[in-house]
């Protein structure tokens, strides 16, 4: 009986195996996110903006500025955004409502923008998020008046913009050279080392 077994399990290990090999080649040519359905420009959330004082999104200049060319959406309306217009140096803050490590650092970040927005932009990206009145309530309720996107679907992950996890960092530098670091900061002076480091300037 036992050979009877080993017999019958030899066939479904060679299955198993060429399903896994199928499923890696079948990787290369997963498709990217549908467009999300979740609304981040409704009349609740424009006077939730309004309210906190969030400068608008601005698209640059750029025809190639180093950033992928994705357009996302202002969050509480306003212009989108194709990043790919985008200039450095700028820094990038990837977060969302329900993480603590964002919000403890976001206050450090308005007082960089207060700072330092008009040598280095910040930009919020609202990242895989479903909530964004939550989102923006958190904004208004941290002192936050840079400007912010939406990225509620996850259209960044399959490109250099991939979050491993949240608050994470991307820095484009003035020649358009991008690094990355994770987040939670607790000053500003803190923030201001990371940025000088990454972008080679000294602020």
């Amino acid at each position: 009986m036992a050979r009877r077994v080993r017999a019958v399990a030899a066939p479904a290990v060679a299955l198993l195996v060429a399903l896994a090999v199928a499923g890696c080649d079948a990787a290369d040519r997963i498709a990217p996110p549908p467009p999300s359905n979740v609304e981040v420009d409704t009349p609740q959330l424009r006077q939730v903006k309004a309210e906190a004082g969030i400068e608008p999104c601005v698209p640059g200049s750029a025809t190639d500025g180093g950033l992928p060319d994705v357009t996302l959406a202002c969050l509480g309306g306003g212009e989108s955004v194709d990043l790919a217009t985008l200039q450095g140096p700028l820094v990038l803050n990837f977060w969302q409502a329900g993480c603590e490590p964002c919000r403890a650092e976001m206050p450090a970040l308005q007082q960089f923008h207060e700072r330092y927005g008009d040598q280095v932009p910040i930009i919020g990206v609202d990242s895989n998020d479903v909530f964004p009145g939550a989102a923006l309530e958190l904004a208004r309720d941290t002192g936050v008046t840079y400007p912010l996107l939406a990225d509620p679907g996850g259209e960044l992950q399959g490109t250099k913009l991939r979050v491993p996890g949240l608050p994470t960092f991307f820095f484009l530098s003035a020649d358009g050279e991008l690094t990355s670091a994770s987040g939670g900061l607790d000053s500003v002076d803190e923030v201001v080392a990371m940025v000088e480091s990454h972008l080679g300037i000294t602020l």
